[in-house]
């Protein structure tokens, strides 16, 4: 197996953070500018909305299958279509003429995010040894801590000044640049020997069903609550998702092989993926609703008020790399989870008297713990993947950090419609309903966060080469040895064809 230089090594690197920085920074102004854009297309409330929903859909239910196409025919080659076809889709619905274009253009968006989301990590697990991946998935969290914080601003100055198309054409240029970057600099691919992997086209139907009814219960339920129809939505996410691991268990080339959700890494890590990413996303749902209803903050000043969790995202990142060198997965994840939850409960405890101060305290923990557990928990699972499905690894890490806000906000709702006060009646202000039921239900998320500590627990100490060099072990006498300094191949079952490098 051959793998890039440092020149494709680096250029690896910038093409898998800036594709991760341009997908995050696209969600977090579309927020800025949906009150400005209903207004100018006369759209309803409904059809707004379905601009955010249409793409969570789209993008959550194909990541998987997106991230097998990668493995089968080149993340590189995935990526580049992804991005030039985001670019496209982003600068589609800059001129679209009415929302209904907006909201096509919005699920053309999630099906391109899709196809390029994986492949950001696949591209990174095929270029960086397994020892060295650590520090380059902290440079992507960075990235994306980074256009989290800042694209609200930019959004909001765009908008302001030249309105809200402006802000579609934001990541245009730099995807442009990325993507034309993917095709032409030829980067060596490590390939596997062995027949290409199948695309189990049944599974990622069936998969893909079960995913978008989920998100689509998810977000309709703190909106409408549990109506007909987000229970039915409920209930065919169920029945879909049992025949999907039905099919996978019999058929002989499952879209999800069972060696990645059967490892002892990768399932667990998973699993705190989901649990602090709807702890997280779940309290800042919360928090920004009692800055502006109880301490009634205007956006900019909550917004500020909020920036050290994503200050401490950035910063943090590259030291979660240096920590889970030297302490290992499961400390790491164990203590950093903890930091998570603690910072969740500080929250539980603000209240009318508290200031910035308990505030951005609150926040520093939460985005410290967070950070680190998307550092480290990213590169278990993309590390413990082999080669031949880093793809399928990354779609899996991508589709956890997809469901997981999903299912925090939707928990939060949940329990502030159930636990606002009705003794306040017709409340003076807006936080007076809210402010009894905040602390219940923050406590609930901390205790999400205590469930993925426990999960954490179950990740392995340390983080082995998932591809041991033969030449340190007895090698079957059917099986050639690789010449000295060569990378061994993956295992033959989970091997790809081969091609020529991309």
């Amino acid at each position: 197996m051959t793998r890039p230089n440092a020149v494709g090594r680096t250029l690896t690197l910038a093409c898998s953070v800036v594709g991760a920085m341009v997908v995050a920074l696209d969600g977090t102004v579309l927020t800025v500018v949906q009150p400005a854009l209903r207004h100018d297309l006369d759209a309803s409330f409904a059809q707004v909305q379905w601009t955010s929903t249409g793409y969570l859909i789209a993008v959550a239910s194909l990541l998987v299958f997106a991230g097998r196409l990668g493995d089968r025919y080149g993340h590189r080659r995935l990526f580049a279509v992804g991005t030039l076809g985001f670019a496209a889709a982003s600068a589609g619905v800059g001129l679209a003429p009415d929302v209904g274009s907006v909201i096509a253009l919005r699920v053309a968006q999630g099906v391109f995010g899709a196809l390029l989301q994986p492949a950001t990590l696949g591209m990174l697990r095929a270029a960086f040894p397994p020892d060295r991946l650590g520090m380059p998935i902290a440079l992507r969290t960075s990235a994306i801590g980074l256009a989290a914080a800042a694209g609200p601003v930019l959004g909001g100055a765009l908008a302001t000044h030249l309105g809200w198309r402006s802000v579609f054409f934001l990541s245009v240029v730099p995807a442009l640049v990325i993507g034309v970057l993917a095709l032409v600099v030829r980067v060596p691919d490590p390939r596997g020997q062995g027949p290409a992997p199948g695309l189990d086209l049944p599974g990622a139907g069936l998969l893909a069903l079960a995913l978008a009814c989920l998100v689509h219960t998810l977000v309709g339920v703190p909106k409408s609550g549990w109506t007909t129809a987000t229970a039915a939505g409920s209930l065919v996410a169920v029945v879909a998702g049992g025949a999907f691991v039905r099919h996978e268990r019999r058929t002989a080339g499952p879209l999800v092989p069972p060696r990645l959700l059967h490892s002892a890494a990768v399932g667990p890590a998973l699993g705190v993926l989901v649990t602090a990413s709807a702890s997280m996303f779940g309290a800042l749902y919360v928090a920004t609703y009692f800055l502006q209803d109880v301490l009634a903050l205007d956006p900019l000043h909550s917004a500020l008020t909020a920036l050290p969790l994503a200050v401490m995202m950035v910063v943090g990142a590259p030291l979660s790399a240096v920590l889970l060198r030297r302490a290992g997965p499961r400390r790491t994840l164990t203590g950093a989870m903890a930091v998570l939850a603690l910072g969740v409960l500080a929250l539980s405890r603000l209240d009318e008297a508290s200031g910035p101060v308990a505030a951005g305290g609150a926040f520093v923990l939460v985005g410290a713990g967070f950070g680190t557990v998307m550092v480290a928990a990213t590169a278990v699972v993309v590390r413990h993947a082999p080669v031949a499905d880093a793809g399928v690894a990354g779609g899996l890490q991508q589709t956890a950090m997809n469901v997981g806000p999903a299912l925090g906000i939707a928990l939060a709702t949940t329990l502030m419609t159930a636990l606002a006060s009705p003794a306040a009646g017709h409340p003076r202000r807006p936080g007076d309903a809210f402010l009894p039921a905040m602390p219940p239900t923050l406590t609930a998320l901390a205790v999400v966060a205590a469930l993925g500590t426990l999960l954490a627990t179950r990740t392995p100490t340390l983080t082995p080469n998932p591809n041991p060099n033969p030449a340190t072990a007895p090698a079957p006498d059917s099986t050639p040895r690789p010449p000295s300094g060569a990378s061994p191949a993956p295992a033959p079952h989970g091997a790809r064809g081969c091609r020529s490098a991309e």
